[in-house]
């Protein structure tokens, strides 16, 4: 029997997933001014799209709802294509990793704030509602 369903154990992979892309994001920013040097991005949505046969599909009540699987792959990190370049070679656009910084901490905040909720639900139960 598991205790808290699948909820926080999704929350923990994104958890990872936004942990994995800040410290993707924080390499990019700390390599700025490296010559030859590209950028790298997490590629969460791809790995997702190519699991989607192997993986666990959710239960649907009704046609309208979407149609989602869970997946316990660990997203990969890879260089981003197609990136105009400066002199030195380098592909690092620090307005555009600012602002991934910026949505990733969002993000992580939120997962943050849901599993605080969880936990606080689990708490008010094992007190007997007091």
């Amino acid at each position: 029997m598991n205790l808290f369903g699948g909820t926080i154990s999704s929350l923990e992979n994104g958890l990872s997933y936004a942990t994995l892309n800040q410290k993707t994001i924080a390499n990019n920013i700390a390599n700025v001014d490296t010559p030859n040097y590209k950028a790298k991005n997490v590629n969460f949505k791809n790995m997702l799209e190519e699991e989607k046969q192997s993986s666990i599909s959710a239960y649907r009540t009704d046609n309208r709802h979407y149609d989602f699987s869970i997946t316990q792959s660990t997203p990969g990190v890879s260089d981003i294509d197609n990136l105009r370049y400066r002199n030195n070679g380098n592909a690092v656009d620090m307005d555009e990793q600012q602002a991934k910084m910026a949505e990733n901490q969002i993000y992580y905040n939120a997962l943050i704030d849901r599993v605080n909720g969880k936990l606080n639900t689990l708490n008010t139960v094992i007190k007997g509602g007091r």
